[in-house]
């Protein structure tokens, strides 16, 4: 056997390999951004669906990576050209969906404190039981992050215009079995929101780009694959 038909089969093997590894890694690629979506949905007012629209993305192109995987791995089997060199071009397709998750991920990190801040500020003006959404959205936050405000606690009694330093129940580690407790700056978590909920916001934004360009670096392998086989198939049909 000649170089040329060792690298053949090489080829055609190691794209057979890759194809399951593909399908796996479309799982994969799904399963995190639906861990995305679920880890946001309770602050989905806040984050108005931008987090969404990217993990909505991402879901798309692991449902399409899942399926294309198995149209890889015929035309790897049959040795079918015209198979192989559609398949390199939906990897290619894919391969720049990708590119665009990770860039996305990318550019809505470098903006999430600027967002952040905004939205906090505007939203801790309707605080209170005139608005149960945005009241439950703070205390939601303020219990699951420990923390209080949007830089400290203080940014509560500069807008409740409190002489008590009083600050709402859910900044503080309340006592079990406490009755009447005043929660005061005092008492309360001493980091603000805005940095923990920010740190959070994040590493989940950082999962989806890492996951957009990581497995977007790993798809030029299977698209090599594809070209190199696709024209040791169409040589041999010349010689033919």
């Amino acid at each position: 056997m000649d170089c040329a038909s060792l690298l053949r089969s090489y080829s055609r093997y190691m794209l057979i390999l890759f194809n399951l590894i593909f399908a796996i890694t479309g799982i994969i690629i799904i399963c995190v951004a639906l861990s995305a979506k679920a880890y946001f949905h309770e602050f989905d007012t806040l984050m108005e669906n931008k987090v969404f629209y990217v993990s909505d993305l991402l879901i798309v192109v692991g449902v399409i990576i899942f399926f294309v995987s198995f149209f890889g791995c015929c035309g790897a089997m049959k040795e079918n050209a015209c198979m192989t060199t559609t398949y390199s071009a939906l990897l290619i397709v894919i391969f720049l969906l990708e590119l665009a998750v990770g860039i996305s991920g990318v550019l809505l990190k470098n903006r999430t404190e600027e967002f952040l801040k905004d939205k906090l500020n505007e939203t801790i003006q309707d605080y209170g039981p005139q608005n149960n959404e945005t009241t439950e959205l703070w205390d939601t936050i303020q219990r699951q992050f420990h923390c209080c405000g949007i830089d400290n606690a203080t940014d509560w009694v500069n807008f409740k215009k409190d002489d008590n330093h009083l600050v709402p129940l859910s900044c503080c580690d309340i006592p079990y079995g406490a009755f009447k407790y005043n929660c005061t700056i005092e008492k309360a978590y001493p980091e603000g929101c805005l940095m923990r909920f920010g740190d959070f916001v994040n590493d989940n934004i950082s999962a989806i780009e890492g996951v957009g360009i990581g497995f977007a670096i790993v798809q030029l392998l299977g698209i090599i694959f594809a070209c190199v086989l696709s024209k040791f198939i169409r040589s041999d049909y010349e010689t033919v």
